[in-house]
């Protein structure tokens, strides 16, 4: 910032940007980003004030509001909006802070920014940031607060409620304590907790902890939704299948005494079930998007049994064949079969999603968010690659793949 205390020129249009990296807003208050202009910015702070008054987004917003005041008062050309990203503070948070910021640039045409952080976050939302819009300015809302040794207690305590690092710090010892203990109960040794905290370290060494975490997510758990038997049942055979598993490799281990063809077996009794639990988790999965209106995931869904059918196939015959139960010849003609259907199911998902998206008239029509935000107009839809092409009011194109398609009326309505 310019020691006079400019921001830039006084033609240039600015944005005053507030950034909530780990989504706060929404998970204490179910408002959702981005929040554009001084009234929601305004609700949006008292709300989450309200709901956590230790929370310090709700005072970087604040300190937002009252720079858009001075900037407006000096006779800037200014706007206001705050974006937030998600509770991971993964990929997924970076690429919704993206994805809000690009979505706020095209509703109001800004030339610069100004910065509201709280410092925690500038080095990872500096990068993103910048390559949307120039930035003239960062201002650090610091707490005015004595740094004592009780002061950071309340603040590891706090950060202990946060799910991120009470998964680190409660959830990971309590796992290893629970594989300690089956495996002591089963007489399995150090093999079992070993193989599951390698196969952790493995997920985690190579970023797919987020991927996971977010699947997870994605499956909605609520006792008031039909899905939610079809998810309890696909974890009572999750359940089974384990004790199976475990089972066979006890009784291989003891007969024959040799591992490989024991973990063959192991592998091979859970595949048993597999098939059962991936049914059961893509069924509920099915009725939560149908529920939800969201008629195109019903296809990608679709198209998930068909690849789940084509990997059960590979993974029964290479633990039957390793197992000693079947030839090297059936396995290669096996594997011909699993490639051919999952082909044939992923080609026939395709076409119907196609079918389904030409049958729509989509053309001209509004485009707006589940906040009812206007977004654009449907200009084009693409029924081969599955997308939707949207002129903003600014005349900028910008493109959604159906999926994110939640309701089809007199309008589109985007997730």
């Amino acid at each position: 910032m310019a020691s006079d205390g400019r921001v830039g020129q006084k033609d240039e249009r600015i944005l005053v940007l507030a950034i909530d990296i780990d989504n706060d807003l929404y998970r204490k208050t179910k408002i959702a980003g981005p929040l554009i202009g001084r009234a929601q910015n305004i609700n949006g702070a008292q709300q989450l004030a309200l709901a956590d008054p230790e929370d310090p987004d709700a005072n970087t917003m604040f300190y937002a509001v009252k720079f858009y005041d001075r900037l407006k008062k000096d006779g800037y050309i200014v706007t206001i909006a705050t974006i937030t990203g998600s509770e991971s503070e993964g990929y997924d948070a970076d690429r919704e802070v993206a994805s809000q910021l690009s979505l706020v640039l095209e509703s109001n045409k800004c030339d610069a920014c100004v910065l509201i952080s709280d410092g925690a976050s500038d080095k990872r939302v500096l990068p993103i940031v910048q390559s949307r819009i120039k930035i003239n300015s960062v201002q650090v809302v610091t707490l005015k607060q004595a740094e004592s040794l009780e002061n950071t207690y309340f603040t590891v305590l706090e950060k202990l409620k946060e799910p991120h690092y009470a998964r680190i710090i409660f959830g990971l010892p309590a796992v290893l304590l629970l594989l300690f203990a089956i495996s002591y109960a089963i007489g399995t040794g150090w093999v079992l907790p070993v193989g599951l905290i390698g196969f952790y370290l493995l997920v985690k060494g190579f970023g797919f902890e987020e991927t996971f975490i977010s699947s997870f997510r994605s499956f909605s758990f609520s006792v008031d939704k039909m899905s939610f038997v079809f998810y309890l049942g696909a974890l009572l055979f999750i359940v089974i299948g384990l004790f199976i598993s475990v089972g066979n490799y006890i009784s291989v281990t003891g007969v024959q005494g040799n591992q490989g063809a024991a973990i063959a077996q192991a592998i091979e009794g859970f595949l048993i079930v597999l098939p059962i639990i991936v049914a059961l988790l893509l069924i509920g999965k099915i009725i939560d998007v149908r529920l939800n209106h969201q008629v195109f995931k019903t296809f990608k869904y679709g198209g998930y049994m068909g690849s789940a059918i084509t990997v059960w196939i590979l993974l029964y015959s290479l633990t039957a064949w390793l197992a000693g139960q079947i030839y090297f010849s059936q396995l290669l003609l096996y594997t011909i079969i699993a490639i051919a259907i999952g082909v044939s199911v992923s080609y026939f998902t395709t076409s119907l999603k196609r079918l389904v998206l030409a049958s729509r008239n989509l053309k001209d029509k509004q485009v707006v968010n589940e906040l009812g935000t206007a977004i654009g107009r449907v200009s084009k839809v693409d029924a081969k690659k599955g997308r939707i092409l949207i002129n903003t009011s600014f005349g900028n194109p910008i493109t959604y793949g159906v999926d994110r398609i939640t309701e089809i009326s007199d309008r589109v309505v985007i997730k």
